[in-house]
């Protein structure tokens, strides 16, 4: 990828000319999720309890069209995070408003998100077992300070690599200063598989991962993450994006700059596309 190709929208829409940058052609199409009062505290005994909750919601959204688009970024060597340019892959987690608010307060979009592409041809597998953030990530009374929020685009499965949890209640070291230890029985795993559009929402001090992908599977897990957080808290990552706002080109840019820096200790990076994220990164 050439650096004016990078900063130019228009060469973006031109690769994923079904997908849209700016404009209001989403408004009218995306469909928020609004939980009543007793689904909220029902979410946030299940936060307390297991450390997350999965539930589906249809946002109304071409999901297919937005995996087909990760597969085609990855096949042209593009890292799938720059689908984040695109108001498709925003426009999920905005219309989960209303629940964010009801399980953090008032929050604000942290700077960190991910899009995966965990192709079974190739042996590929999500991320290892890991707790986001830990202990800090939780009050006191065991509610959260902040939030991670996975979508998958494809079906996740077994043998294309879902999600795995260590509920909350089953891990002795969840919330403690011993959270870097895993001392949980093997039977308290739970599998998570999940179609594609459904929700699913932990705090970051449960311990979770995605499991490696098998041959037998028929096709690659496509997936989008992003990390929300309570504004009356320090920040753990900056800028803090307010979630009214809608974000422009430039500053989605920025953002997918300091993902690829902030991550390439886990994914290459192009020479090239690495100093473009650099000077980008300096702008924030």
């Amino acid at each position: 990828m050439k650096a004016d190709s990078v900063l130019n929208r228009d060469a973006w829409l031109a690769r994923a000319p079904d997908l849209h940058i700016g404009g209001d052609a989403l408004s009218q199409v995306v469909r928020a999720f609004r939980p009543g009062s007793s689904l909220v505290a029902d979410l946030n005994q299940r936060l307390r309890h297991d450390g997350y909750f999965q539930l589906a919601h249809d946002f109304g959204l071409d999901l297919a069209k937005m995996a087909e688009t990760v597969r085609h970024f990855s096949a042209a060597g593009i890292p799938p995070v720059f689908c984040f340019l695109f108001d498709e892959f925003w426009a999920p987690f905005h219309a989960l408003h209303a629940m964010y608010c009801g399980l953090l307060g008032p929050y604000g979009f942290l700077p960190d998100f991910w899009v995966w592409n965990v192709d079974p041809v190739k042996g590929e597998a999500g991320w290892k077992p890991h707790r986001d953030r830990g202990r800090i990530a939780l009050r006191d009374d065991g509610g959260p300070v902040s939030l991670t929020t996975w979508i998958p685009l494809s079906d996740a499965t077994p043998l294309n690599s879902c999600m795995y949890v260590v509920p909350a209640h089953a891990d002795p070291a969840y919330g403690t200063p011993r959270e870097s230890e895993f001392h949980f029985e093997l039977p308290a795993i739970r599998a998570l598989p999940a179609t594609p559009g459904e929700i699913l929402v932990w705090n970051q001090a449960v311990l979770h991962w995605g499991s490696c992908s098998s041959c037998q599977a028929t096709e690659s897990r496509i997936s989008m993450a992003f990390e929300f957080q309570a504004n009356d808290s320090k920040p753990f990552n900056t800028p803090i994006l307010p979630p009214e706002k809608p974000v422009p080109f430039e500053l989605r840019l920025r953002l997918v700059a300091k993902q690829l820096l902030q991550y390439r200790h886990m994914y290459a990076v192009d020479r090239h596309l690495e100093e473009v994220a650099v000077k980008l990164v300096g702008h924030l």
